[in-house]
């Protein structure tokens, strides 16, 4: 998970008690980062205006050089340029229809829901007659951990044909004033039980990569109170409920480090002229440091083939290389509470496994879960979350009975295989959907509690 890639941190009680003082105190040999930053991006501008020229002059079928080698390549090298040095923005969704039994059906997305730090999104289908199957509610709760919900918009195109999908958009931490308050993992728990509350009962909640922990925590919350807007089920998709499991390079990566290096390296401050000035972040383009480093030769590569095929004039493949990228680039800022809470209690102190996750001071006990059906999905090469992790889930979950649980291990996938690609469309997304339709409550709030299950005894 992205979020290990950098970070380690303080003690769970300081940073929910005086965030102020310790970020401030941590930030200061990173807080410059970010005007830097700002600085080199707007010396930059006019070198990319002057790119942007070249390649109007090179494309222009009435220049005779752009039919020459020479041309091409300087074309390519100005695209490249440009490519290199922007600053991505927040994907498009690109979804406006969807194919249910065989019919094309109109897609609308509204925003049904709304905080500082997240929207919710709905995929409204515009049906002329109900659909014959049913469209079981489901809420993909997306990753906070770099990159926007549209990560996720394979996922959702596969879900959509057979469920009515809403999501999580969660909101780049620097466009967030600071009048706003702070956003921790608290909070975040705080959104999620808010969300199904506004849902109401059965829904059906899939949690892809780093949010698999705050699901559970929410839920057993949830559970705890006899809350009736529980979901029927959850799906933990490549989640590190327990990262002693199958360690990877992440994972050691973020327990390897001191929490003073992390301090001074990647917490800053946002500089004006961005609504969230002065908000404390773990900037996006420290995040696209690290996910670029972990594979690094992999992307020189892939960037040298574009760089080929644009020379070439194979267009087909370049697109499919810009297409990939304006996703992968696009980044936004995590606030640092939220950063800073969930390393330490997820990577540093394994607290969920050990019994020790806190919300707002009140112990989580996954124990407390009766009702809401369990399904965990991992990828047998995923390099993030190890195998194992995310189903550690069900060892948590003591007292659900095993007809509401389930796993699967998807073989010869890797975590972005987990919720996306043609194994996923083929194989896993299959798997989820019999899931929750056999796990579907007849109507909102339909929960008939289980019995608690007996203990086993000792040996």
């Amino acid at each position: 998970m992205a979020i290990g890639v950098f970070g380690t941190l303080p003690d769970a009680e300081a940073v929910a008690g005086t965030p102020t003082e310790m970020l401030e105190a941590a930030s200061v040999f990173s807080k410059p980062l970010y005007w830097m930053f700002e600085m080199g991006q707007a010396a930059l501008d006019p070198l990319r205006m002057l790119a942007d020229a070249g390649r109007l002059y090179y494309r222009n079928p009435a220049n005779p050089l752009a039919h020459t080698d020479f041309g091409r390549t300087l074309l390519a090298g100005f695209e490249m340029f440009e490519r290199t040095t922007r600053r991505y923005g927040k994907p498009d969704w690109r979804i406006d229809h969807t194919t249910v039994g065989g019919t094309k059906v109109p897609v609308r997305i509204e925003t049904v829901w709304e905080k500082p730090f997240c929207r919710l999104i709905h995929f409204e289908r515009a049906f002329t007659r109900p659909p014959r199957r049913p469209q079981p509610r489901m809420l993909i709760v997306a990753p906070l951990s770099g990159h926007y919900a549209t990560l996720l918009r394979g996922t959702v195109e596969t879900l959509l044909p057979n469920h009515d999908i809403y999501i999580t958009d969660w909101t780049d931490a620097r466009e967030v004033p600071l009048s706003a308050g702070r956003f921790d993992l608290d909070d975040y728990i705080d959104y999620l039980i808010e969300i199904f509350h506004f849902l109401g009962g059965g829904v059906h909640a899939l949690a892809v990569c780093q949010p698999a922990v705050p699901v559970l925590a929410a839920v057993s919350v949830m559970e705890a109170k006899g809350d009736p807007d529980v979901p029927a089920s959850m799906v933990l998709m490549g989640g590190p409920i327990d990262t002693r499991e199958s360690p990877t390079a992440v994972n050691d990566f973020a327990e390897a480090r001191g929490l003073d290096w992390f301090r001074r390296n990647v917490v800053t401050t946002v500089p004006w002229p961005h609504p969230g000035v002065m908000r404390q972040v773990y900037p996006g383009f420290l995040q696209l440091h690290g996910f670029m480093s972990m594979n690094l030769e992999r992307h020189l590569q892939a960037h040298a083939d574009m760089f080929r095929h644009l020379v070439k004039g194979d267009g087909d493949s370049a697109a499919r290389h810009r297409e990939f990228y304006d996703e992968y680039l696009s980044v936004m800022d995590l606030p640092a509470e939220y950063y800073l809470q969930t390393l330490q209690a997820v990577f540093i102190d394994h607290a969920l496994p050990k019994g020790s996750f806190t919300h707002r001071g009140e112990i989580v006990d996954p124990g407390a879960i009766r009702n809401v059906a369990l399904l965990t999905v991992e990828g047998e090469n995923d390099d993030i979350s190890g195998v194992g992790q995310t189903r550690a889930a069900h060892t948590l979950c003591v007292n659900l009975p095993e007809d509401k649980r389930a796993h699967y291990l998807q073989p010869t996938v890797g975590h972005y295989g987990v919720f996306n690609g043609s194994r996923f469309r083929a194989e896993i997304a299959p798997r989820i959907s019999d899931f929750v339709l056999s796990h579907n409550w007849p109507k909102k709030g339909h929960n008939q509690p289980a019995e608690p299950a007996k203990a086993e005894p000792e040996a």
